[in-house]
């Protein structure tokens, strides 16, 4: 089945049309309208440096559920002792520019382009899109970043320079999806590392589903840097 072509018109073709993989369309471009169109319709951009903007729709997707989240005894007690200050959307610009450099196992590049950095800066901007982070004596050393819409949270990349800084960052946005009352975070596919932290596969059919169901309430826009800041664990 041949790959859909976009146009400038933002629309995207029915996800039963993605390829096995979960590849979907090329091209189009990543403005504001069309990032936020593929977000609540469960696509998403993915491609690296020299290719042409590839959209991805996979069949299974992995969530998080919140109140499904797997926290170790030893994160627990890191958590407890505030070993890492837990913020949000303070340095969006540094988290989404250091999960593009660090060096992670057995890749040599990125797919966080310096296209993709300016739409989700766009995005930030915009009030959409969010970054969890986690200090230590004052230097970023963790993060995440992503997109909100309705009551799901679009989880993109993440990054450490210290052991748990990032596992710290991903407590730190359940522990305000909760807050929120979010009904998934978005994890896109599997990862061992989400997996063991209690990442689950589903069919994109109930995917798209639950989808649908957390687009119906608003999207809390704007910067989130005041609505959670917590240090201690349930």
């Amino acid at each position: 089945m041949p790959v859909f072509e976009l146009t400038e018109k933002i629309v995207f073709p029915d996800v039963s049309y993605a390829e096995e993989d979960g590849l979907l369309a090329v091209g189009g471009d990543l403005s504001i309208p069309r990032l936020l169109k593929a977000y609540s319709l469960g696509i998403f951009p993915w491609y690296s440096k020299g290719q042409p903007i590839l959209w991805w729709s996979p069949d299974p997707r992995y969530i998080l559920i919140p109140e499904k989240f797997h926290i170790s005894g030893s994160m627990q007690r890191s958590i407890r002792k505030k070993v890492f200050e837990l913020r949000t959307d303070k340095q969006f610009g540094k988290v989404i520019a250091t999960c593009s450099s660090v060096k992670r196992t057995g890749e040599s590049g990125t797919w966080i382009t310096a296209d993709m950095k300016r739409a989700y800066t766009d995005l930030f901007h915009a009030g959409f899109a969010h970054s969890f982070e986690s200090y230590y004596n004052g230097n970023l050393v963790g993060g995440l970043y992503g997109v909100s819409l309705g009551k799901v949270f679009f989880g993109e990349s993440m990054f450490h320079t210290m052991t748990d800084a990032s596992k710290a960052a991903l407590y730190h946005l359940v522990e305000t999806a909760k807050e929120l009352d979010f009904q998934f975070i978005d994890v896109q596919m599997e990862t061992s590392h989400l997996s063991r932290l209690g990442a689950e596969a589903i069919s994109r059919e109930e995917y798209l589903s639950l989808l649908q169901k957390a687009l119906r309430f608003p999207t809390l826009r704007g910067k989130w840097e005041n609505i959670i800041q917590k240090d201690d664990p349930d």
